[in-house]
């Protein structure tokens, strides 16, 4: 284990003292940072959170984002998955989501004939049938059913250590005891695993679209594991529910917890340096001030603590997705024929076939929008028309939300407003391309005619809330284990015994989660 600064007699002199003093000092009042904040103040101890922007949620805030419509989209984040039932327990939050009838749905075209594999999110008669309309679809059927049962028993068994310090791998492989299927999860890459279990490359992509949300790799690189892994253990089922009242709604419970247990937060209130002299925490704010305290958590990225350390920061992935925001006077009909209720209510994807995954990523690793960009998109309103007014739900308005797969920051680092709309034209070709209603026609229009869509790239994300990069993971995903030859720990330590990771890029962070903002908490709980 590397010694901290702290620990090898680096002398740093604090400023003065100032009269603002805590036990701990969280900066960033995103989802983590409140959930931190909560646990801690519940134990009694001083809490101040602060936050750089005018309001508080980060990727997790509803914002009302075409004025002209009464209509509170998830602008960063819209699903949620990881958030343990115990974090809501333990919290007392009134938060609730909401499953979807409809896991996916993925239009194709198979010798001129448009086509699409439905998937319920339990597997029954249409299910099967849509299966069996593939070519040896009957056995596909049957991988896929035998695959995901292995894979939710690898969950369940796996979900419980997700909120308690640490296991080694060894520890953990033994806990689990499904030897093939941590082989095939943790030592072999995913894109072999799929090759090899499924042969449809339709089905093939659908399985692989889970390894490469958010992160920017080939099937075959074992990053694409540590990303499909997290997108299928929540709870101990992976499954993917609608937040009831959208993600807003998390974080004004959040709030509403965190000051009734005596958290106070500060908005405005950028950090510019963090410094340590061993026994206590310094943290100067943009206006000069400063604030002091025992332990600091950082629910910013790695790489953003690090810059107000003054220290190298840690390498990693950029950001990879095109995220659009749209709002619909209707939802467009589908050349596949389908119900579009049925076939927006789950995942929607698009172009998303194992080759054509694979080859938009070798088309954007040669500096290239790829030809045909792979889609998802999800329809929140669906599910939960709350996030609606009264009279665009009786209108029959729904929200479309669009995660284009494969645009690397790299891509708009040039030209980045030319480089957004073309990608936002790669974005919706790739969609028209299974619509018998291009998504123009059907988009609704401000007063002054324009379309109710929003735009956003990896930059644009950084430039909001901070992700560098725009990754939405803050940094790469790590295992949720520790190596056997590690020291102990809850995966959220950093090289300075007063600071801790709470956000994303803590070991089992990443997502809507609230796990990382649970156990540094508790790290820190545990030293006294």
């Amino acid at each position: 284990m590397r010694r901290s600064r702290i620990e090898q007699n680096v002398k740093i002199k604090l400023p003065l003292m100032a009269t603002d003093k805590y036990d701990i000092i969280i900066i960033g009042a995103g989802h983590n940072g409140l959930i931190a904040a909560t646990y801690l103040a519940k134990a009694g101890k001083r809490v101040l959170i602060l936050e750089a922007n005018g309001e508080i949620g980060g990727a997790t805030a509803s914002v009302r984002a075409f004025p002209d419509f009464d209509a509170r989209l998830s602008r960063y984040s819209y699903l949620v998955s990881l958030l343990p039932d115990q974090i809501v327990r333990d919290l007392g939050l009134n938060f609730k989501t909401i499953s979807r009838r409809v896991a996916s749905y993925t239009p194709f075209h198979h010798h001129g004939i448009d086509q699409g594999l439905y998937v319920s999110r339990i597997w029954d008669e249409t299910t099967s049938t849509s299966f069996n309309a593939l070519q040896g679809g009957g056995i596909e059927a049957m991988a896929w059913q035998k695959f995901y049962g292995e894979i939710e028993a690898f969950a369940q068994r796996l979900a419980p250590s997700l909120l308690k310090p640490l296991p080694t791998r060894s520890e953990l492989k033994s806990q689990i005891g499904l030897a093939p299927v941590w082989d095939y999860l943790i030592e072999n890459p995913i894109g072999e695993v799929i090759t090899n279990t499924f042969r449809s490359d339709i089905v093939r992509g659908v399985v692989l679209t889970d390894a490469l949300i958010g992160t920017y790799v080939s099937a075959f690189s074992m990053q694409a594991n540590k990303c499909f892994l997290y997108h299928l253990i929540g709870n101990g089922n992976g499954e993917w529910k609608v937040p009831a009242g959208g993600m807003g709604a998390l974080v004004q419970e959040l709030e509403r917890v965190a000051k009734s247990s005596g958290v106070s937060i500060k908005v405005n209130s950028r950090a510019t340096k963090v410094q340590s002299d061993g026994k206590e925490i310094c943290v100067t704010l943009e206006d000069g001030n400063t604030i002091y305290g025992k332990y600091l958590l950082s629910n910013a990225a790695p790489q953003v603590l690090a810059k107000l350390q003054g220290v190298k920061p840690p390498e990693s992935l950029e950001g990879s997705q095109l995220k659009i925001n749209m709002l619909l006077k209707q939802l467009p009909r589908l050349k596949s024929g389908i119900n579009p209720h049925d076939a927006f209510a789950g995942t929607f994807h698009i172009n998303e076939s194992f080759t054509q995954l694979e080859l938009a990523y070798q088309q954007a690793q040669s500096g290239k929008i790829p030809s045909r960009l792979p889609l998802e998109m999800y329809c929140h309103t669906l599910t939960d028309p709350s996030i609606l007014s009264a009279e665009l739900q009786h209108k029959g308005y729904h929200t479309l939300t669009l995660f284009g797969l494969h645009t690397p920051a790299a891509l708009f680092d040039r030209n980045h407003d030319e480089q957004r709309k073309a990608a936002m034209g790669a974005a919706i070709q790739s969609l028209n391309e299974y619509l018998i209603d291009p998504i123009e026609s059907v988009l609704a229009r401000s007063s002054t005619g324009e379309l109710a869509m929003e735009v956003k790239t990896p930059l644009d994300i950084e430039a909001a809330i901070g992700l560098p990069r725009g990754n939405i993971f803050h940094r790469d995903l790590d295992f949720p284990f520790r190596e056997d030859d590690e020291a102990l720990g809850w995966g959220v330590e950093t090289d300075d015994p007063r600071i801790f990771i709470c956000g994303a890029g803590a070991k089992r962070g990443g997502g809507v989660s609230g796990i990382p903002g649970h156990n540094a908490a508790m790290a820190v709980l545990a030293k006294g």
